[in-house]
C-alpha cells in the first residue's frame, strides 16, 4: 500500500482549464508569420508556482498505469515490473489483445491483476479518474500525447510521455501551466539522456574536461522506411502520415535532450532561437514506388516532410547546437551526440574523443579509457535489462527511485517543453525560408539560476 498522505488537488478542473486556455493562447501550425512572432515574443503570466526544485511525495511503493501498449508500451512494462517498489495497477489500450498480453505479464511477475481499459481511444479518461495512480506512462501515437498528459494532470496524476510530448507551441504552454497549477510533474521520457555515453560525457563536461563549452550536436537519423510502410509494426499508418502534414524536425528530443543537459539549459543557460532548413522530400515516395503494390492506401499520400531537416539552436551564452532529423533515406543509425569546447571534443557514432592534454597530433583517443567518469547509475547497474542498450531501464529505475524517495526529478516540464519546441518552430522557420524563430522561456526567467539536473548524486536508500 502507498503509505504517503494522498496528494491533494489544489484547484478545480474548471479553474485550471480556464487558466490554461487563457494563458496558452499561442501558436498552431497554421499561424501566420506575424502572429507567430507576436506570440513568441512574450511568455504568458505564471498562474501557479514554479515546478523547479519540487520533489515528489515520498511513498513506499509507486502505483503505475501504462497507457498505450504497442511496441513501446508493451516493452516498457517489463522494466516497471523489474524495478523494486513498483506496482502496475492499470493498463489501457484500445486493442484488447495488447492489454491482455500486458496484464498477463503483471500477474506472471507475482502482482495482482491490473485493471484493464480497452473501450476505445478515450478510455484512458476513466483510468485516470481512479484515484489510486501515482504515475502514468503514455506511449500512444503522437497526436494523442497532449490530451492524455493534460487529463493526467487534471486528475492529480504525475505523467511521463514518450517523445514528443506535444506538437504545437500552445500545447507546450498549456502543459507548463497545468503542471504549475496542479503541482504535478509532467515529463518528457527522454531515454537517450540515460545512455551510458551521454551520462559519461555529461559528467566530464561538468568537470571541465572539455573546457568552456562552445557547440554540440544531436540527431535522430534512423532509416524507418520499411517500418513506416509495414502495417504490422505501427498500429495503422499514423507515423507515416505525419510526413504528409508537417515539414520540420518531427523528433528532436533524442538529440536535443542530452546536449541540453551538457550545457545546463534551463539551469544557467537557455535555448533562445532556432533556424531550420529542409531538403526535398523524395525518400518515402521512391521507397513506395519500389516496394508497395498498386492499390496500397499509401499511394493516396503526398509526402512533404523534408528527408533531412537541419536546425541550428543558439543559447543565451552564445553556444550553438545543431539538430538533424532523417528517417526517410538510407543511413546507419546515428544520434550524432557531439560536444565541443575550448579543450577538445567528443563525437559519437562511432565514439571517439580528443581533449587536451590527453591527446595530440590530430589523432582521436579511445573513449573507453574514460570509464571512471561513468555516472553512478551505470556503475551500479553495469548490465541493465531492456532495450536500447539499457537506457530504458535506467530511465525507469531512476524515475521510480525519485518517486519512492521523495526526490526532485532529473528533468521537468520546462525541459520537456524546451526539447520539444523545435517541432513547431522548425516548421515555421522552414515555411519562412530559414527565418530565425524565438524559443520561449518556459521557465519565465528561472533558467538564470543554476540547479541540479541529471548529474545526480547517488541517494541513500533509507
Amino acid at each position: 500500500m502507498n503509505d504517503a498522505v494522498p496528494e491533494q488537488h489544489e484547484v478545480s478542473r474548471r479553474s485550471v482549464l480556464g487558466v490554461a486556455g487563457a494563458a496558452g493562447a499561442g501558436l498552431a501550425f497554421g499561424a501566420t508569420p506575424a502572429a507567430a512572432e507576436e506570440v513568441s515574443a512574450q511568455e504568458p503570466r505564471r498562474q501557479g508556482g514554479t515546478m523547479i526544485g519540487v520533489p515528489f511525495q515520498r511513498r513506499s511503493a509507486v502505483r503505475v498505469a501504462l497507457i498505450g501498449l504497442g511496441n513501446r508500451g508493451g516493452a516498457m512494462i517489463d522494466l516497471y515490473l523489474a524495478v523494486p517498489g513498483v506496482k502496475v495497477v492499470a493498463l489501457c489500450d484500445p486493442v484488447r489483445a495488447k492489454a491482455e498480453r500486458a496484464a498477463a505479464k503483471v500477474t506472471a511477475a507475482g502482482q495482482p491483476a491490473p485493471a484493464v481499459y480497452v473501450h476505445g481511444d478515450h478510455d484512458y479518461e476513466q483510468l485516470l479518474k481512479r484515484g489510486d495512480i501515482d504515475f502514468a506512462h503514455v506511449a500512444t501515437p503522437w497526436d494523442s500525447h497532449f490530451e492524455i498528459a493534460k487529463s493526467a494532470l487534471l486528475n492529480g496524476v504525475h505523467v511521463g510521455v514518450e517523445c514528443p510530448i506535444a506538437l504545437q507551441l500552445d500545447q507546450l504552454w498549456d502543459l507548463v501551466n497545468l503542471s504549475e497549477r496542479t503541482r504535478r510533474h509532467c515529463m518528457q521520457l527522454e531515454n537517450c539522456c540515460y545512455g551510458r555515453n551521454e551520462m559519461r560525457v555529461l559528467r566530464m563536461a561538468h568537470a571541465g574536461k572539455f573546457g568552456d563549452l562552445l557547440h554540440g550536436a544531436g540527431a535522430y537519423i534512423h532509416d524507418l522506411r520499411g517500418l513506416m510502410f509495414d502495417p504490422a509494426y505501427y498500429e495503422g499508418p499514423w507515423r507515416r502520415l505525419w510526413h504528409t502534414r508537417l515539414r520540420g524536425d518531427l523528433y528532436p528530443n533524442h538529440g536535443f535532450g542530452p546536449v541540453a543537459n551538457y550545457m545546463d539549459l534551463n539551469r544557467g543557460d537557455r535555448a533562445v532561437s532556432i533556424v531550420s532548413v529542409g531538403s526535398p522530400s523524395l525518400g518515402l515516395a521512391q521507397y513506395r514506388t519500389a516496394n508497395m503494390p498498386a492499390g496500397d492506401p499509401s499511394w493516396k499520400e503526398t509526402y512533404i516532410e523534408s528527408d533531412r531537416t537541419i536546425s541550428l539552436v543558439q543559447t543565451a551564452k552564445g553556444r550553438v547546437i545543431r539538430l538533424e532529423h532523417d528517417v526517410s533515406t538510407p543511413h546507419p543509425y546515428s544520434r550524432i551526440n557531439s560536444l565541443g569546447g575550448t579543450k577538445g571534443l567528443f563525437e559519437d557514432y562511432p565514439e571517439r574523443i580528443y581533449i587536451e592534454p590527453d591527446h595530440k597530433n590530430d589523432e582521436w583517443g579511445d573513449f573507453s579509457k574514460y570509464a571512471e567518469w561513468d555516472h553512478w547509475l551505470w556503475k551500479e547497474h553495469a548490465n541493465p535489462p531492456g532495450g536500447h542498450g539499457g537506457m530504458d531501464y535506467m530511465l525507469v529505475f531512476r524515475l521510480m527511485q525519485c518517486m519512492r524517495l521523495g526526490l526532485v526529478p532529473d528533468f521537468d516540464v520546462y525541459d520537456a517543453a524546451t526539447w520539444t519546441s523545435p517541432v513547431p518552430l522548425s516548421n515555421l522557420s522552414i515555411k519562412q525560408r530559414g527565418m530565425p524563430q524565438r524559443i520561449p522561456d518556459f521557465t519565465r526567467g528561472e533558467w538564470k539560476k543554476s540547479r541540479p539536473g541529471m548529474d545526480s548524486e547517488k541517494p541513500a536508500e533509507v
